[in-house]
């Protein structure tokens, strides 16, 4: 059961009632990490009736965004938050009785939105949709997949750099002496879907699952993934691109904290093992209006309609520019590679899990009728993916971009002469920004992106993510050149 919309008045009376000891403040940063600081329930009015009414509640609580990635310079450090009411959630991973309450960032100056908050560029694209007249909805159902590993170990310094992975279900210790070892390992990308005991977490996950419950995840589905050492996916219910976006939040925050609970590590990096498949966030999307879903046609191809298929071809011109905010980790490259069914190929098709946009046929229901993107991971942050995602496919609509023909073959065996004939997704980190740094007007329909927020994040991860990789030697360039 989802958690009741809170307000002012009904946080007080909780914190009152349920002796809330603690108010927990968080908010995302630009490159998609929570951040969080905790307050006592006498800053939020708890001592006056009335409390709500005023201080906090109107005028928000003041934090340093110079210290935040992505947000301020030092000279403007000073930011407010202002809290949401309507997420207020008792943290179920807490030791003391204490209250989430997600945050929006407003300049204390202009006393306006922040244009670098994720959560409102979200809400721009939400309320940009609207405008269009196209729909009034777009829901989103996120694929996350992850690792849960048992150890892990790396360093990088001037004079050595390494990391060290492990986990007992791990191919690479069937033969370590682990007093007992107990067998049935996970066989390198044969993870999908062994029951017990290869699959040594089952209960792990439903753990996680229950948790997630408490804090209004609807959760459909737990499973093993195809990669050995511990590869999993938990799928949540669909839901509008704002209500997502909180979600995925919580979805990471309860999985890696659970797992560091029993004493292990979850990370949702996209390919922490070589040879082995990674981990993506693919993404379902759909458009209603009134009520009706516009991407379902009984009489189209895969039973979608013409909106839809314009929708599809925004997504696919801008699939380049879309992989540096869905896909936006140098390490994301590393996974969208042929040979472990990463979607590299920019096409469309039904059925096909090697397209880079999949149209799922489980069912005939008009309602459950929508496209799938696949190139993105959740290194991402999700409400900017999310917003990103929805402005090409409006972009596609709105100039009617016609996605060509689909493509139902399987692009992973394709002779040389036919893969060179496919657009592919871009190749590194550099090569996405550097689409984005070309193609990005799309994003600035409606205020959504400012040309601030796309600046920022260009600049952001060619000097801190994409220099940095580059500068440093890699391990296996020891092997390839040291003795030439």
């Amino acid at each position: 059961m989802a958690p009741e919309k809170m307000t002012p008045e009904k946080i007080l009376k909780k914190v009152r009632d349920e002796g809330i000891k603690f108010i927990d403040l968080k908010f995302i940063d630009l490159p998609g990490l929570w951040q969080h600081f905790t307050i006592t329930p006498s800053e939020i009015g708890i001592d006056d009736p009335d409390g709500h009414k005023d201080g906090i509640w109107t005028e928000g609580i003041g934090f340093d965004g110079s210290s935040i990635r992505g947000f301020q310079e030092i000279h403007e450090s000073d930011m407010l938050l202002k809290l949401d009411p309507a997420t207020a959630i008792i943290d179920p991973l807490c030791q003391y009785p204490t209250l989430s309450i997600i945050c929006d960032i407003f300049d204390p100056i202009t006393k306006k939105a922040y244009t670098r908050d994720p959560r409102f560029i979200a809400r721009k694209s939400v309320k940009y949709l609207k405008s269009t007249g196209i729909a009034d909805v777009c829901y989103c159902g996120p694929e996350a997949e992850f690792f849960i590993f048992d150890d892990v170990r790396f360093d990088q310094d001037q004079h050595s750099g390494y990391y060290f992975i492990d986990s007992v279900e791990a191919d690479w210790n069937s033969g370590k002496d682990e007093k007992p070892n107990l067998a049935y390992k996970a066989r390198y990308k044969e993870g999908y879907f062994p029951v017990p005991p290869t699959d040594t977490l089952q209960d792990l996950r439903s753990e996680i699952v229950e948790v997630m419950g408490t804090v209004g995840l609807d959760i459909e589905v737990h499973h093993h993934e195809v990669a050995t050492a511990g590869q999993r996916e938990i799928d949540m219910k669909y839901k509008d691109l704002m209500t997502m976006g909180d979600q995925l939040q919580w979805f990471k925050y309860v999985i890696k904290n659970v797992c560091r609970k029993h004493g292990r590590i979850a990370t949702f990096m996209p390919k922490p093992l070589f040879q082995d498949n990674g981990s993506g966030m693919h993404i379902h999307q759909s458009l209603f209006k009134d009520g009706k879903n516009i991407f379902f046609d009984a009489k189209g191809y895969a039973l979608i309609s013409q909106t839809a298929k314009y929708y599809i071809g925004g997504m696919l011109k801008h699939a380049d520019a879309l992989c540096a905010i869905c896909s936006p980790s140098t390490n994301s490259y590393k996974r969208l590679v042929p040979g472990f069914e990463a979607p590299v190929n920019l096409v469309y098709s039904a059925r096909n899990r090697s397209a880079a946009v999949r149209i799922p046929m489980y069912n005939e229901n008009p309602k459950a009728k929508r496209i799938e993107f696949r190139p993105p991971d959740a290194t991402s942050n999700g409400y900017l993916a999310l917003s990103a995602m929805l402005m090409a496919g409006l972009d596609g609509i709105v100039n009617k971009i016609d996605p060509g023909q689909p493509f139902d073959k399987d692009t992973f065996t394709l002779s040389a002469k036919e893969a060179r004939k496919l657009k592919t997704v871009p190749g590194s980190l550099e090569q996405a920004i550097n689409a984005l740094e070309k193609d990005h007007k799309f994003l600035l329909a409606g205020d959504v992106f400012t040309q601030d927020v796309i600046d920022t994040w260009i600049e952001w991860k060619r000097t801190n993510e994409v220099l940095p990789v580059q500068l440093r030697p890699h391990p296996y360039e020891f092997a390839l050149y040291f003795d030439l």
